[in-house]
């Protein structure tokens, strides 16, 4: 494929939901909001664009029946627009595979009488609605649900959420804080939101929403500043296409805030790589020309790359109490979707691109590690290169 055919970073990936910087929000917290200066606010506003980018993606290929999602089409304020074949293939199989890493942590073994309460801190969330399926499938109660992103951006969402009765009109949960019409009640651009639940009498937060930039979030002292973070749980950090977009010593620094606090951590990474050849130069330029970077895939260029990066985060073990773990979408798609999958995926609509799509899907990577052994059993199958 010539450089200028092959698709934009940003569309190609299926538009990461990131942001660079993201957030939360506590009252505790001076200075929570977006960065100052002209320059930091245009680069922040185009990394806060791509959500778009993803929510776009996201009904592209749901529309199409490569995915199953019936929330996607609550935060795409616009006419459909059909994504290329490639876009849709690389969208699936970055969602199948971070489908099956989060419901095997989410899994429980046999043995246990009594499911162990798990978390999830998914960074950059924008319009994931990840939380949303989970809950509506019932299988995880004894989850805790956290997302961060940029004020604006999870102001934005609340509205949605509290605007829409298939996310917010359930008897059994209720939204904080409390969303009276679509005019009043909201919360502030600095004040968490999210739902409490209500089982046998017993309420408790099951999803909180922080709007925070994540690069304050380093400075936080006190782990009550965010609001119903436990420490003493396992716990799963998702970052898809958003850690990339933070300099590379404030993105480690934002991993060991969790990492430091909570023993028994994992972490997700979707992020390009491979920038030293031809398409990943034009996938540098595509960035550059939207006024974004990605310092994180100039520093981390390759799985193994990948790989040391987390084990310096102290994701590291002999395999049963630790790791870390790599693979390029391209090899996902071959390894991890079924045989039976792949025939009906291929039916949707052909792919004609193969060695483009191949091209495409080696330099993109989902990464993961782990450290402890109780609440990570369902990671000892899952191995990448």
């Amino acid at each position: 494929m010539s450089a200028p055919q092959i698709p934009n970073l940003l569309t190609s990936r299926g538009g990461p939901r990131s942001r660079g910087g993201r957030g939360r929000g506590s009252s505790r917290l001076a200075g929570r909001g977006e960065a100052s200066g002209p320059n930091a606010q245009r680069k922040d506003l185009a990394i806060q664009s791509t959500d778009t980018d993803a929510a776009v993606s996201r009904l592209s290929a749901v529309s199409l029946g490569y995915l199953e999602d019936p929330f996607a089409s609550l935060f795409v304020g616009r006419e459909l627009t059909r994504r290329m074949p490639i876009i849709n293939r690389g969208t699936y199989t970055r969602t199948t595979a971070l489908d099956i890493l989060i419901n095997a942590f989410l899994s429980h073994p046999k043995s246990d009488t009594k499911p162990q309460k798990k978390q999830i801190i998914s960074l950059g969330a924008g319009t994931d609605t990840r939380y949303f399926r989970l809950r509506s499938k019932n299988k995880h109660n004894n989850l805790i649900y956290h997302e961060f992103d940029f004020p604006s951006v999870s102001t934005t969402k609340s509205r949605t959420v509290s605007n829409n009765r298939l996310l917010s009109n359930n008897q059994e949960e209720a939204l904080f804080p409390e969303f009276k019409s679509p005019a009043f009640g909201l919360p502030q651009q600095d004040e968490d939101w999210g739902v409490n639940t209500t089982r046998d009498e017993v309420s408790e937060m099951t999803y909180c929403c922080h709007p925070m930039d994540l690069r304050q979030l380093p400075h936080l002292k006190d782990v009550h500043d965010i609001r119903g973070l436990q420490t003493d749980i396992p716990t799963l950090i998702i970052s898809e296409c958003c850690l990339c977009y933070l300099e590379t010593d404030t993105a480690r620094d934002v991993v060991k805030w969790f990492t430091d606090r909570i023993p028994s951590a994992g972490i997700v990474l979707y992020e390009p790589i491979g920038i030293n050849d031809a398409f990943g130069q034009v996938m540098v330029s595509n960035l550059a020309s939207r006024g974004i970077s990605m310092p994180t895939l100039e520093h981390y260029k390759t799985l193994s790359d990948q790989k040391s990066r987390l084990l310096e985060l102290g994701f590291k073990g002999d395999g049963d109490d630790g790791g870390q773990e790599a693979e390029t979408i391209e090899n996902i798609w071959q390894n991890w979707v079924p045989s039976l999958e792949k025939e009906r995926v291929d039916r949707l609509e052909g792919l004609d691109e193969v060695e483009e799509w191949q091209m495409l899907a080696r330099h993109y990577a989902v990464v993961w590690g782990w450290r402890g052994s109780a609440g990570w059993e369902g990671w000892s199958g899952l191995r990448g290169q």
